[in-house]
């Protein structure tokens, strides 16, 4: 499926770090919603360059709201306790624990639907609050990346506002 096909958010659902339950895209609460979706541990490092940028992001737009997405197998469900606690314990913050919202599903699926080629970096999608996808870039932080974000942040957030 070619990245211009790619119009909506899939449907998954998931549990927050806090144990509430969401189901996707329905739950997002953002008038537009930054989704970050990783596959692996390490690129926490990945996340965290993009974590000062977001934060000012979110500043300015007060109904732009920010997900991440740790994407696991189905097959490791039954771990779920396991693997969850083991995040919720690696992170202190409240509101990051918060907006992160762990997915078990079938990754093959999930990556055809959003148009993820592999899991070698993460995708951070930009959501309406219908679960169409607005934009996506992927990667590094790079400032190119971050004014294509808020470039679309800005387009959408003043339409609806």
């Amino acid at each position: 499926m070619s990245e211009d096909r790619i119009r909506h958010f899939p449907n998954v659902s998931g549990s927050s770090l806090d144990g509430k339950r969401f189901n996707l895209p329905r739950d997002l609460k953002g008038k537009v919603n930054i989704v970050i979706i990783a596959f692996r541990r390490e690129q926490t490092d990945i996340i965290e360059q993009w974590a000062t940028s977001l934060k000012e992001i979110m500043r300015a737009a007060p109904s732009l709201e920010v997900y991440e997405l740790p994407t696991l197998s189905r097959g490791y469900s039954p771990f779920r306790w396991w693997i969850d606690g083991g995040m919720r314990a690696g992170i202190v913050d409240e509101e990051a624990r918060r907006r992160t919202i762990t997915i078990y599903t079938n990754k093959r699926n999930f990556k055809v639907q959003l148009g993820i080629p592999n899991e070698e970096t993460i995708y951070i999608f930009l959501v309406g609050e219908d679960g169409r996808i607005i934009t996506r870039v992927q990667g590094d932080f790079t400032e190119e990346k971050q004014r294509q974000l808020q470039n679309a942040i800005n387009m959408n957030i003043s339409r609806k506002e």
